[in-house]
This record gives C-alpha cells, structure tokens and sequence, in this order.
C-alpha cells in the first residue's frame, strides 16, 4: 500500500490565553511590560509555527497594546486573551475580549473611521461631478467660441468688403439735364 501524505496545514485563525507571570517576574519591575509584549510575541510566533520563531512577523494590536499599557510599566496583566490570525507572512495578534474603557474608545474610533471614509467618498463624488461639469462647461465654451469666431469672421470680411467698396474710385453720375423750358429756348 502507498504511504499517505500528511501535509501540515497552517491555523488561519487561532483563540490563545498568553500567561505573562514567569517571563515578567525574570525582570526588573521597570522593565515588565516590555518583557510582557515580548513575551506576546514569543507565544505567539511558538504557537502559530512562524518559520525560525521571527517575532518581527508578529504584529500587535492597538487595542492590545493599550491593554497590555493600561497598568503602567510596573504591572501588566498576568494573562490575556488574543486572537491570532495569519494576514499574508506576518501573524496580526488582536485583543479578544475589551475591557468597559477600551470598548468605549473602540467603538468611538470606528465611529470616526465610518465618518472619514463616508466623507472621503462624498468629496470623490463631489470631485467627479465638478469634473464632469467642468468638462461640459469647456465644450460648451468650445462651441461657443466656434460660433462666435464665425460671426466674427463674417464681421471681418463685411469689414473689409465695406472698405473696399468705399475706397474704390466712384464713377461720378452724370446730372440729369434738366428740361429746356421753351421760353429761354426763344
């Protein structure tokens, strides 16, 4: 029988708990959140099998660095729940569940986002409708000026058949004769 082939697919999307108490309590407490972040990315790059753990294909959420940020320095979280999803060659790792202040300042900002590209897409609008009009209004200058450069034209040559006429040598009308009365004729 023919060996079948096994072939080691990678996790699209992946739910972790990421406990940070060993890693952060090797460090001096001014450095604990740093180490947490680090040790985020560690996990995380372990866990999705990135080649030769390169946790600079790791990329943190904002919304989990302000999580991981909330305490200070001195205390982050213990553990904290992300998500951890592939985005081309890098792993984009996000905040699972948001705390009452994050979910304000999230829900705030996709607000803002909704609000940028809803008036991003009415001044590309606007723009294309300006274009169009200005297009239009060219043409029409276009033939304008097409219609009035031909009513020029023909003013010109009037003009000039005008001069023409008048500086060409008159040819004097003869008088008529006046009637002989018959008394002078006597």
């Amino acid at each position: 029988m023919p060996a079948k082939k096994i072939t080691k697919t990678k996790p699209v999307e992946r739910e972790y708990i990421v406990p940070f108490r060993r890693e952060i309590s090797k460090v001096p407490r001014y450095k604990r959140t740093p180490k947490a972040v680090k040790a985020i990315k560690q996990f995380i790059a372990r866990h999705m099998r990135i080649p030769e753990r390169d946790i600079s294909r790791v990329k943190i959420d904002k919304w989990l660095n302000q999580e991981l940020w909330f305490r200070g320095i001195k205390n982050p979280p213990h553990k904290i729940k992300v998500k951890a999803r592939y985005d081309g060659e890098n792993v984009k790792v996000e905040l699972m569940e948001f705390a009452d202040n994050l979910k304000y300042k999230k829900a705030r900002e996709d607000k803002i986002i909704a609000e940028a590209k809803k008036t991003k897409k009415e001044k590309k609008a606007e723009e294309k409708a300006e274009k169009e009009k200005k297009e239009k209004s060219e043409e029409e200058k276009e033939e304008k000026e097409k219609s009035e450069s031909g009513a020029e034209v023909a003013r010109k040559v009037a003009k000039e058949q005008h001069k023409t006429q008048k500086h060409t040598q008159i040819q004097p009308k003869q008088p008529k004769s006046q009637p002989i009365r018959k008394t002078l004729k006597k």
